[in-house]
């Protein structure tokens, strides 16, 4: 009994030939060459690997019960992590919008902004926030106002790229509409990209606060203030059922912040 295929005189489907058999067999064996190699030539102490769960288990008994003699300074130092994710947040989205005009191909006045814009870019996603907050540390001295500055310079790359990518997808007969009636770049800006990209940028703003707040929770280990100050200090002092307190209200503050940023999601968006 002939098959279909040879009736119609076809070949049998098949979802890969041959070529790409080869291709697909030769990406995973040079895969796992990478994976054995990079796992041969790290530096692991496997005693220390397979003694991991005993030490995890030691680590959480001596955590329980948390200690909340200490819950007001806790507390208003939270207040502090919230403030530094909440300043950094606004200030640079006030400074992304800029940024973010000259980083867009059709609203750069020309090349040399455009480029400018996209170096501004680059160079705030390329640097980690911790890595900023040391920089800053050493020229503000330690405190809130470091890790303020160490975060809004981080957020600035990651507002104003994605802000950017939206003005360059902008309807653009509503801007053509307003050049053709003779109206001033300003007004043009105001009524026709402004109104389109909006919706982008609060959603943007919304998810880089809550990012923020995450990030505000560990620049105390560096001395950018937040909540890191005091968890760096009980960790340093042995202080592990404090260490649970801190890490309990971090975990608080997190779920706190999207609670707020999904409701704030659903009434503006």
């Amino acid at each position: 009994m002939t098959s279909i295929a040879e009736q119609f005189g076809r070949d049998d489907w098949v979802r890969f030939t041959p070529k790409q058999k080869f291709t697909r067999w030769a990406i995973l064996l040079g895969c796992g060459l990478a994976i054995a190699w990079a796992l041969t030539s790290i530096e692991v102490v496997w005693a220390w690997v397979w003694g991991a769960p005993e030490q995890i288990s030691d680590l959480f008994g001596r955590m329980y019960p948390p200690d909340p003699s200490n819950l007001g300074t806790i507390l208003r130092v939270l207040w502090d992590t919230v403030n530094i994710a909440t300043f950094a947040t606004a200030f640079a989205v006030l400074f992304s919008l800029p940024v973010a005009y000259i980083a867009a191909q059709n609203t750069t006045p020309n090349q040399v902004t455009l480029w400018l814009g996209r170096l501004i870019l680059v160079t705030s996603r390329s640097v980690n926030t911790i890595i900023w907050a040391l920089l800053f540390v050493a020229i503000f001295g330690p405190g809130v106002v470091a890790g303020i500055v160490a975060i809004m310079f981080r957020s600035i790359g990651f507002i104003g790229k994605l802000l950017g990518e939206a003005i360059e997808e902008i309807d653009t007969r509503p801007v053509e509409a307003l050049e053709a009636t003779g109206a001033s770049r300003f007004k043009v800006i105001v009524y026709a990209i402004v109104p389109q990209v909006m919706p982008t940028f609060w959603a943007v703003a919304i998810l880089r606060w809550d990012i923020n707040l995450r990030e505000s929770t560990v620049l105390g280990l560096v001395g950018a203030g937040g909540i890191g100050i005091i968890l760096q200090g009980a960790i340093d002092t042995f202080n592990w059922p404090e260490v649970a307190t801190i890490l309990i209200a971090i975990i608080v503050l997190v779920i706190i912040g999207e609670v707020i940023s999904a409701f704030l999601r659903r009434r503006i968006l």
